[in-house]
């Protein structure tokens, strides 16, 4: 299984049935495809859609129908086109039940860097320090490492996204938690060794005696809603 179909369905499972969930571009846009139709999840996209749903067939593609980064999406029946005011709204007033984003970097303090890309021209922040500041949950959906370099360091050399912690970071190679006492290793991707992670990530991990293995298979509803109880 590929790092990116790892990290998408590990963040999948953190989708519960009935919420409102922001899709960052890019990788987070993916992670629809793994959470099934009977979960009645409604996906935003902070450029107006609700309802939006993954990259159409060749071909299929609608001018009108694109994600934040002007991607092509698709949209399920009854989805909702709403104005920039009112997706803002949505965010800043806290009603987002979560949001999944790319990151750059992420450090010791549970913060987030993911708008400014070194040696590019970024024409501005687009929405993601109000989700990381509104969203209810944050789940940071990135690879592990990037060039070989770590992306979970002790603090962002890059701007932060916001002074806010994240709730979760999930990359191709563990699920680590931000705390109040710092970053807690609470899972490994299927095959990966505790030691591994660490060699690969140049913050402080807090790792607990027995770190258990990412479950990757899709929910079913019944598991979705036992879990949410």
């Amino acid at each position: 299984m590929e790092a990116v179909e790892i990290i998408q369905r590990r963040v999948a499972r953190e989708l519960n049935p009935g919420t409102l969930v922001n899709l960052g571009i890019g990788l987070p846009t993916g992670v629809s495809q793994f959470v099934p139709a009977e979960f009645s999840v409604f996906f935003q996209s902070e450029n107006g859609i609700i309802g939006m749903s993954a990259r159409p067939p060749e071909g299929m593609e609608d001018a009108d129908l694109t994600d934040a980064g002007g991607g092509f999406v698709s949209a399920l029946p009854g989805a909702a086109t709403i104005d920039s005011a009112v997706s803002f709204g949505l965010i800043r007033g806290g009603h987002v039940d979560a949001t999944v984003l790319g990151g750059l970097e992420v450090d010791e303090n549970g913060q987030l860097a993911n708008w400014v890309v070194p040696g590019k021209m970024v024409p501005g922040m687009g929405g993601a320090m109000d989700l990381v500041t509104g969203a209810r949950r944050v789940l940071i959906a990135m690879q592990h490492t990037a060039r070989g370099k770590p992306k979970i360091v002790p603090k962002c050399t890059l701007p932060l996204t916001s002074l806010r912690r994240v709730t979760l970071i999930i990359t191709d190679l563990a699920v680590i938690e931000p705390t109040e006492d710092g970053l807690v290793l609470r899972e490994r991707a299927p095959g990966v060794v505790v030691d591994t992670i660490l060699e690969n990530t140049t913050a402080k991990l807090h790792v607990p005696d027995y770190v258990p293995e990412m479950v990757l298979n899709v929910r079913s509803l019944d598991e979705a809603v036992r879990d949410a109880a």
